[in-house]
């Protein structure tokens, strides 16, 4: 959504600093632990007939479609404020269908099957980014961009048709954390001197903001708890770092647009979702640590094929930056090989830490804890991410790409320890 956004501004006249500005609605993403108590909490009037899940996934998905109607009825030129805070909206009520949707998904299966509906969950969103990137854009180019997002609209209608007729996952909460709340009220009831209504507001806050922290390091303990954490925020470092880069890359070695369409946003793409199915099946087989590994290792494999690409092209690199019109794209083999290998690590890597992060929740505040781990990777990696430009100036692409390699050892370490915790787990197992 952000690219087609971003395509839809400069062709409308904006200058590239608001256009940067406007990447910021992707905040609302990494932002989307701030309110998701509120989703996992709070009933809808009228439609908390249909379940905590659905209800929030029906008003989510009515809210995005009517966000697009109204952007591809403004004039983002003419008003760029109005616009600006139309797409805020938009990506608001997206976040909060996620919140929803990780949520359904994870407490609609056992732990077994976590895998698969994070395949399912990663062929899902590559689908859609078909769908709003690469179909978007055809659509504005052929009928304009009010009609794109009006397409784009009803291609939401999926979404309610589908909310109704699924059933709401059945999802016991554990007699322990009842009894852990239960306490925490009776300690407000007994100890604070407010008034009824304020009582009832701090005790609904700490239900649902500080206990699920309190749950997930009382369920792991601090010793657990700690290199878990530490694990979800590394897990994503290298890729997240080096995917940022990847298109400038392409470009500076020469390669047109054609070929990148093609190769990595075509054959990519399809290896992705590849990656991704054959993760879900490997979550079944291995288990979902030896899955994040090969992940790791692979993802690894293809920073280091970028830095040897670097190395190799540099001739490529430095005549492209003399004349960038005068320079032949280089043999596309390198592209496709790079390609292949970093879209199916990241489809195995991406597909298994979502399983991983999803198996780490309870069914009391699986919204709340999901969200929290969403937010504890991405604003880090994103962060990170946003200084390769600099160091890529200072350094050049090659060492930039060895330096992406290496901020996936932390992780590396972590993920070999949660192996070596669940071999010394299944040997206390009595058989």
């Amino acid at each position: 959504m952000l690219t087609t956004l971003s395509a839809r501004l400069r062709q409308a006249g904006i200058d590239r600093t608001t256009i940067g500005y406007f990447s910021l609605v992707g905040l609302a993403y990494s932002l989307k632990f701030c309110w998701s108590p509120i989703v996992d909490r709070l009933p809808l009037p009228l439609l908390s007939a249909l379940g905590r899940r659905r209800s929030w996934m029906l008003l989510a998905q009515c809210c995005i479609a009517f966000g697009l109607i109204a952007m591809a009825l403004a004039d983002p030129a003419a008003d760029p404020h109005r616009f600006a805070l139309l797409a805020v909206c938009t990506a608001f009520a997206s976040a909060t269908h996620d919140i929803a949707v990780d949520a359904y998904r994870i407490e609609a299966v056992g732990s077994e099957w976590q895998g698969a509906m994070a395949a399912a969950y990663q062929v899902g969103y590559q689908l859609a980014l078909i769908t709003a990137g690469a179909g978007a854009l055809y659509a504005a180019a052929e009928s304009g961009w009010t009609a794109a997002y009006l397409i784009m609209a009803a291609c939401c209608l999926i979404g309610p048709c589908t909310t109704i007729f699924i059933g709401e996952p059945n999802a016991p909460i554990a007699r322990s954390t009842i009894a852990q709340e239960a306490r925490v009220i009776a300690f407000l009831e007994r100890s604070a001197r407010w008034p009824q209504v304020v009582r009832d507001i701090v005790a609904w806050l700490i239900g649902a903001v500080v206990c699920p922290i309190v749950d997930f390091f009382t369920r792991n303990g601090w010793r657990v708890a700690l290199p878990i954490l530490a694990l979800i925020l590394t897990y994503r470092l290298n890729y997240m770092t080096q995917g940022v880069a990847a298109i400038p890359f392409y470009l500076d070695l020469g390669y047109t647009l054609e070929s990148i369409a093609l190769i990595s946003k075509g054959y990519g793409i399809a290896l992705t979702l590849f990656g991704a199915l054959l993760a879900g099946f490997l979550v079944k087989r291995i288990g979902i640590p030896k899955t994040m590994l090969m992940g790791l290792v692979l993802l690894s494999a293809a920073n280091l094929l970028y830095a040897y690409i670097a190395d190799h092209l540099a001739a490529f690199l430095v005549a492209h930056a003399a004349n960038p019109k005068a320079v032949n794209e280089p043999d596309r083999v390198w592209l496709a090989a790079v390609v292949s290998l970093d879209n199916i690590a990241n489809g195995i890597a991406g597909t298994a830490f979502i399983a991983y992060m999803s198996s780490l929740t309870n069914t009391a505040y699986t919204a709340t804890q999901y969200a929290l781990f969403g937010t504890l990777w991405s604003l880090p990696a994103k962060s990170l991410a946003s200084q390769w430009g600099k160091i890529v100036d200072a350094f050049g692409y090659a060492p930039f790409f060895i330096y992406t390699a290496a901020i996936g050892l932390p992780a590396l370490l972590f993920v070999l320890w949660q192996l070596r915790r669940m071999r010394s787990a299944m040997a206390q197992v009595p058989k």
